[in-house]
């Protein structure tokens, strides 16, 4: 019987560099994906490593998830929690950054935070294909010591 998810998780580089190797990591586990939501799930992963480089502590950990059949694809970028430093105030039109989490709501149907007992904090997002909407409630991740973390399937 052939497994119903697909889940890989990986431990980037907590530095400027861990979001564009998120991206590829994300591009290679969307391969056969909807191509009409790829490009939105890519740059939302970007987004979300980009905000834990420079507001959290390490480690950081991307979480990613979908089904066989292609109906949806979960996304959860863990941190070691926030360095204390805030994102600030809303951008005014000409800032270079502060944007982020304004463009994870408009790109991601579903997103969220969860804040774990362990002080570490799992930013989601997900995407359905279809009628079925599957919103994955992130479980308490542990924080592996390899690069390459784990490909599991159920």
């Amino acid at each position: 019987m052939r497994a119903a998810r697909q889940d890989t998780r990986w431990l980037l580089p907590h530095h400027a560099e861990a979001a564009g190797r998120a991206r590829r990591i994300t591009s290679a586990f969307l391969t056969n994906w909807h191509d009409g939501e790829t490009e939105s799930v890519l740059l939302v992963v970007s987004e979300l490593v980009a905000n834990a480089v420079l507001y959290a502590r390490p480690p950081l950990l991307l979480h990613l998830m979908r089904d066989r059949i292609g109906s949806w694809v979960w996304v959860g970028v863990t941190d070691g929690g926030p360095t204390g430093e805030s994102a600030g105030s809303a951008p005014r039109e000409d800032d270079e950054h502060g944007r982020g989490l304004v463009i994870v709501d408009a790109l991601a149907p579903a997103h969220g935070t969860r804040n774990h007992a362990s002080g570490r904090v799992t930013h989601w997002a997900n995407w359905s294909v279809g009628p079925a909407v599957r919103l994955c409630m992130c479980p308490d991740l542990p924080i592996p010591s390899s690069a390459r973390v784990s490909s599991t399937q159920d």
